[in-house]
């Protein structure tokens, strides 16, 4: 078995290709804990019986995880390697970006309106109020008075803009990040714009007022 491994993986770009898939890396996080029966794997990643078996079999052709029978049950450890570290390495990446991400939503980078104080200001009618998110989200509800304009044709539609108002830019929740692209692209053009704190999402579960439709 160890043989097929080598002959198949040649390089880092097929050892990737393995590991590109989630519900494998949930099979190997549930097994680096210990050994495991298919059964028992099945319960624990919410997997069916037939991909569970079919991802065992892939990650152990590429000899990340080996196979020994204990009576009728067929048992899965971890095969040799750093794959440990390997998975260690992985769960340090995605906490870099999950704080990444918290950064960005506490306004660390991109200074932030809350949504109180934005929907005063959209009473007062001193405010401009982007929409960033696909024009179908749009559609399916939105800020009332907001301008759709979604954040890869925002460079174009600039002039749709008003220059003597503040913008208040939004997308879909705290860690959307369309948002806070769009204010860093409006402050390189010379205009005033913060982002939604909490996005569409928070501002339609505070029971504040939406709009549906173009």
């Amino acid at each position: 078995m160890k043989t097929a491994a080598i002959d198949l993986l040649t390089g880092p770009a097929e050892f990737a290709q393995i590991l590109g898939s989630a519900p494998r890396l949930r099979l190997l996080g549930q097994i680096a804990h210990g050994e495991h029966a298919v059964e028992q794997l099945v319960e624990l990643t919410g997997l069916s019986v037939a991909n569970t078996s079919q991802h065992l079999q892939q990650l152990r052709r590429a000899g990340f995880v080996q196979a020994r029978r204990d009576g009728k049950r067929v048992l899965y450890r971890l095969g040799s390697g750093p794959i440990v570290q390997l998975l260690a390495a992985l769960d340090v990446y995605a906490q870099h970006q999950r704080s990444e991400l918290q950064a960005l939503s506490r306004g660390d980078h991109v200074e932030a309106i809350s949504g109180d104080e934005l929907f005063a200001r959209m009473h007062e009618a001193s405010i401009t109020v982007l929409d960033v998110r696909p024009a179908q989200e749009f559609a399916a509800g939105h800020l009332p008075g907001a301008i759709n304009i979604p954040l890869d044709d925002l460079q174009r539609r600039l002039a749709e803009l008003p220059i003597d108002q503040e913008i208040a830019a939004y997308c879909r929740g705290p860690y959307c990040v369309l948002s806070v692209q769009a204010v860093a692209a409006l402050r390189q053009h010379g205009l005033p714009a913060r982002r939604l704190d909490s996005g569409y999402d928070h501002w339609q579960a505070a029971g504040r007022p939406v709009k549906e439709g173009a």
